[in-house]
Formats: C-alpha cells, sequence, structure tokens
C-alpha cells in the first residue's frame, strides 16, 4: 500500500538531517526502551510474524504515520495487532477495564525459552516450487501497486524500468506472509539508474532494490 510511511524518493518533505550514528543514543527515553521490549516480549507469543506487524503500522492514519516518532509508530502496530488477534479489548487499552481470560491458548515463554528466541535466527528462504522467470541481465518494469495490502516494492520504483543484476533465490513473499499466508517467489536485484528515478538530480548513479518476481513484468529490450 502507499501511505504515509512510504516516503523514500517524495519531494517536499523538507531536508535530512540525521544524527551521526555514533552519537545517536540507541533510544531517546525510557519508554522507547519499554515499547521495544514489549513488542519483543508479544512476539514471542506466536501469534503475528514480522510482515503482519509492518503492515499494523502501515494501517494508522497517513498525518499521524508522519507527525509520530519511530517508537510511536512501533506502539500504534502494537497496540493493533493486540486487538486484532483478540489478545486485548479495547476497553482494556484504554484503562478502563480488564479481561482476566480471552480464551485464547497463549504460550508465555520463560526466560530460559524467551533467551532462546531472542538467540535463534529465522531464514526467508523457501522452496522453490518453478524456474525463477527473470535472469540476470533481463529488463523488468516494477508494477504499479494499488492495493491496500502491505507490500515491500517502494513507491518510487513502481512503473520505473531496471535490469537484474542477481537472482537471489525463493524468499516468504511479504504481501502474503502479512495475512498470514507463507509462500515463497522467487527475488530478484533489480539496477536501477538513477536518472530514471530522480530525473537529472541522479544523474551518474544506481540504485539497487530487491523485489519479488510478482512485482515485476517483463520490460523491452
Amino acid at each position: 500500500m502507499k501511505g504515509g510511511h512510504d516516503l523514500g524518493g517524495q519531494s517536499g518533505m523538507g531536508p535530512i538531517n540525521p544524527e551521526p550514528e555514533s552519537q545517536e543514543p540507541v533510544f531517546h527515553a525510557d519508554w522507547e526502551r519499554r515499547v521495544f521490549a514489549l513488542t519483543l516480549a508479544t512476539g514471542m507469543l506466536g501469534k503475528w510474524n514480522i510482515d503482519e506487524s509492518r503492515h499494523a503500522r502501515e494501517r494508522q492514519d497517513p498525518l499521524t504515520y508522519i507527525e509520530n516518532s519511530y517508537y510511536e509508530n512501533w506502539l500504534e502496530g502494537l497496540e493493533t495487532l493486540l486487538l486484532d488477534k483478540g489478545l486485548l479489548e479495547s476497553d482494556e487499552l484504554a484503562g478502563k477495564a480488564i479481561t482476566p481470560d480471552t480464551g485464547l491458548s497463549v504460550k508465555v515463554p520463560d526466560p530460559e525459552l524467551a533467551s532462546k528466541i531472542l538467540a535463534s535466527v529465522a531464514s526467508s528462504e523457501r522452496e522453490a516450487h518453478s524456474e525463477a522467470l527473470f535472469r540476470v541481465g533481463d529488463r523488468v518494469v516494477v508494477r504499479a501497486s494499488e492495493g491496500t495490502g502491505h507490500t515491500r516494492a517502494p513507491r518510487y520504483v513502481q512503473g520505473v524500468s531496471g535490469i537484474v543484476s542477481a537472482v537471489v533465490g525463493c524468499h516468504s513473499f511479504p504481501d502474503s506472509n502479512a495475512t498470514g499466508v507463507h509462500e515463497g517467489a522467487t527475488l530478484y536485484r533489480v539496477s536501477f539508474q538513477g536518472e530514471d528515478l530522480w530525473g537529472q538530480t541522479g544523474a551518474n548513479s544506481e540504485v539497487l532494490v530487491d523485489l519479488w518476481e510478482p512485482y515485476l513484468n517483463a520490460g523491452e529490450s
């Protein structure tokens, strides 16, 4: 979906003046630390995946998303997930009531299991059930996305032509994963000319973007 979260390449947003990474603290306030911990802890309940989590943040009002800080958007997404999955009622979230039993089967990890989960590395690779449609050197065009679902195709590459520079393999397709459907699709690394993306201001530059096969159409050679 195109919303307040998809700002890459958009003009009129003002200059970017980031803090040097060496000087920026991991958390700017204690509440950010708590939001981070809550997000990790509730994620261990196994009721959603990373793409569902991303999409929950994206679904908020675009203006609110832009005005929020980074961890405020994390909190908005977490609250949405807790309500969607029936782990909290709206009255509980508003501090007006406490529901002692949601009726859901939830396994809460103990400290030992939590440590194992944090230390584990989940792979996004999936078994391929068909051959890759494109090869290195092929010209492709990114499809325009007008839906309301989750997508990892940035707005600034949609409708733009590029060249496949690598076939990365079959990986979990985020658009489906965000709806709880776990399926794979071939992932490609596509090279775009900066001039095609940004006009003359992008001349003599190259941008590499990883894009799944369903995002791509064959381009003219």
